[in-house]
Order: structure tokens, then C-alpha cells, then sequence
């Protein structure tokens, strides 16, 4: 008999699957018999993760797709289903954070470039997504990887926050118009995770003793703690769960 939560016989394609909480996806959609596609500016971090897949014995393609380029983000849709015949399930991981600081000190380029990443990549790559799964009349998932920082003030983080909170709104109305068509929409918000991206607060010994005096569970996230999230929104034991956004921040957001 199956397990509950598995993936097999689904394509699934993990954007900004580099490292971090995109890379441990991927692994574990691929641990659990999905087809994985891992995708990112650069490909070669994916390329290495894709082998260490196929030689487990899984299914995985490794694709450049750049986050701020929409023609790269639909290309990464079509070659999918050129390679595969069809794409199941949708990860929006890929993301930036170039301003800290009070936000009205943030310069006109970095804001720019955190909306072109966070939010405007999100959209096209779930715009091409859901065209391909309604013009094959199939079932979807897709999941969106926002952050605490987009469910209240992210002070020092603020424009950043603004993206996250935009992916939380998008994800709802998207989850509304979409589940019609059978595509489930849904978000998950970590908390710190222990990560390259978030190092400039984990390694910092006062920006982080200030998170983990408030938080219950008293330490960060790994990766491979938010993954389990991921498998089990992209799988059919949520095939009733869409418009919802998953906190996993070991309590940060009890105040």
C-alpha cells in the first residue's frame, strides 16, 4: 500500500531550487517519487543537486531560469512539459532581500529588484503554470514560499515584507479564480531558517538572540523542517486545503 503523503507519478518544478529551503523541496519531493525540475538563475548548483537525485534513483532536470525574466520563467514551464508531458505541481521559492534599514531610506533599485524577484516572478511563473494545467483540463498545485515578515511590520525588512504580504494576497485571490479549474493555491510563511539568504540575522549574535528571545521553540529553522510542509501541500492528502498559508515559525508569531 502507498504511503498517504507521496508524489509519484507527478512532475513537479522547484524554482530557486539552489540551496536552502528550495533545495531540501526538491530533495524531498524527489524522495517521495515526484519528477523533479530544479530551477534557478544559475544552473550548476542545480545541476549538482539534479545528479545527486538520478543517482538515488529518482527523475530530476536541472533548468536556468532567471526570477526577474519572464520569457525564462514561461520557458521553464514549456520545457517541462516538452520534457515530461505535463507539470503537476508548482514551488515559488526563488527570492531577494536587498534593503535593511528604515524603508524610506530604501533606494529606488532595491526596491525594484525586490518586487521584480518576489512578486512579479511569482506571478508569471504561476501564470504560465496554470495555463498549462487548464488547457489540459488536470489537476494543480502551487505553493508559494513568503515569509513571516509578510504577516505584520517587518521593521528593518520592509520592503521585503511588502513583497511577502503581496505573495499571501495574490495566493488567496489566485486560490479563489483558479480552484475551478482544479489548481489548489497555497503559501507557506517560515520563520528564520537557518540559511545562506538569512545569515545576515542568524549570524548576527544581537539580530539574532532578539528572534530567539521570542520565539518558544527557542532556535531557527533548518530547511528540511519547512520541506515536509511542501510535500504535503503538493500531494493529494491537501487535495481539500487551497487559499491557506502555513506558518511554521516555532511560535514567533504568538507575540
Amino acid at each position: 500500500m502507498k504511503p498517504a503523503i507521496h508524489l509519484e507519478g507527478k512532475v513537479a518544478i522547484v524554482h530557486g531550487a539552489s540551496r536552502g529551503i528550495g533545495e531540501s523541496i526538491a530533495r524531498c519531493f524527489a524522495a517521495h517519487g515526484a519528477t523533479v525540475v530544479l530551477s534557478s538563475r544559475k544552473v550548476e548548483a542545480c545541476e549538482a543537486i539534479a545528479e545527486d537525485i538520478r543517482r538515488e534513483g529518482g527523475q530530476a532536470l536541472a533548468l536556468a531560469a532567471h526570477g526577474g525574466r519572464p520569457e525564462e520563467l514561461h520557458a521553464l514551464i514549456a520545457r517541462t512539459v516538452e520534457t515530461f508531458g505535463h507539470a503537476d505541481v508548482l514551488v515559488n521559492n526563488a527570492a531577494t532581500n536587498l534593503h535593511f534599514g528604515p524603508m524610506l531610506t530604501a533606494e529606488e533599485s532595491a526596491w525594484n529588484k525586490t518586487f521584480e524577484i518576489n512578486l512579479r516572478g511569482y506571478f508569471e511563473t504561476t501564470r504560465a503554470f496554470a495555463q498549462h494545467v487548464i488547457s489540459r483540463d488536470g489537476q494543480g498545485s502551487i505553493i508559494q514560499i513568503a515569509s513571516v515578515q509578510g504577516l505584520g511590520a517587518a521593521v528593518t525588512q520592509g520592503v521585503y515584507g511588502m513583497t511577502k504580504a503581496a505573495v499571501i494576497s495574490m495566493s488567496k485571490t489566485l486560490a479563489v479564480e483558479l480552484g475551478p479549474s482544479g489548481i489548489r493555491v497555497n503559501t507557506i510563511a517560515p520563520g528564520l531558517v537557518r540559511t545562506r539568504f538569512a545569515a545576515a540575522i542568524t549570524d548576527n549574535e544581537d539580530m539574532a538572540q532578539h528572534v530567539l528571545s521570542r520565539t518558544p521553540l527557542g532556535r531557527f529553522a533548518e530547511p528540511d523542517e519547512i520541506a515536509p510542509a511542501a510535500l504535503y501541500l503538493a500531494s493529494d492528502a491537501s487535495r481539500f486545503v487551497t487559499g491557506h498559508t502555513l506558518v511554521i515559525d516555532g511560535g514567533y508569531t504568538l507575540g
